[in-house]
């Protein structure tokens, strides 16, 4: 089976509809999907749910989606320097489900594994919990929390091969590797294609049979959301 395409928009025909649910990886600024996210966005696809740890930055990753309005609802834990999410949410103009950041992970990674559901304590006494079952064990509270998948997931990843095993780097790993295994359909965009059996397979944090297109990313620009410094000491 091919994997490999020859562009973004290849990798993604056929795939992108209304009301379709996206899972779009990331972890702040890196390791986002940047050179697929305009392709969903020329799609015209509207009505969309994304499922991602949060709705990128002023000019880049997926506010260009929000820009557009084409999403109706984002899943999500972290709002961040995000203007333009902010006024949407609060205009009533987009649903909003927020999440503590390791409950969104653990909902996709359940998705992944097949686990309807799981218990957590992160959120027992506050909104996060409210109108969701709660269950004590050994003494303390839970509360339930829903698996989460999607019809499709774009993520991004450091190196592949031709059969869609995957290297992500440092903290492109918090989100991308468990979105590849929650979605019916998984496009990668990657930095580097390796030929078969260049990937030490010790290294691989993904493999293979979660992935099913493959594109090399024409976007590279690994922004920095909110770039803090301070002056060098003078020796």
């Amino acid at each position: 089976m091919q994997k490999i395409y020859d562009s973004p928009a290849a990798a993604l025909d056929g795939l992108l509809f209304d009301g379709m649910t996206i899972m779009s990886g990331g972890f702040g600024l890196s390791g986002n999907p940047e050179s697929l996210i305009p392709v969903v966005r020329d799609s015209g696809a509207k009505a969309l749910t994304i499922i991602s740890n949060n709705a990128g930055a002023d000019g880049f990753g997926l506010w260009m989606l929000l820009e557009s309005r084409q999403v109706a609802k984002m899943i999500s834990s972290y709002v961040g320097e995000n203007k333009l999410f902010e006024q949407q949410y609060l205009g009533g103009e987009l649903e909003l489900e927020l999440n503590p950041q390791g409950t969104l992970a653990e909902r996709i990674r359940a998705g992944g594994a097949g686990i309807p559901a799981f218990y957590t304590k992160t959120g027992v006494g506050t909104v996060v919990a409210d109108g969701k079952p709660l269950e004590d064990f050994d003494g303390e509270t839970y509360v339930r929390e829903r698996w989460l998948k999607a019809d499709l997931a774009i993520i991004k990843a450091w190196r592949a091969d031709p059969e869609g095993n995957l290297m992500f780097r440092k903290t492109a790993r918090n989100f991308n590797p468990i979105m590849a295994t929650a979605a019916r359909i998984t496009v990668v965009e990657v930095e580097e294609i390796v030929a078969a059996g260049a990937l030490d397979a010790d290294c691989i944090h993904t493999p293979g049979i979660y992935v099913d297109r493959i594109v090399r990313s024409t976007i590279n620009e690994k922004k920095i959301e909110k770039r803090t410094v301070r002056e060098r000491e003078s020796v």
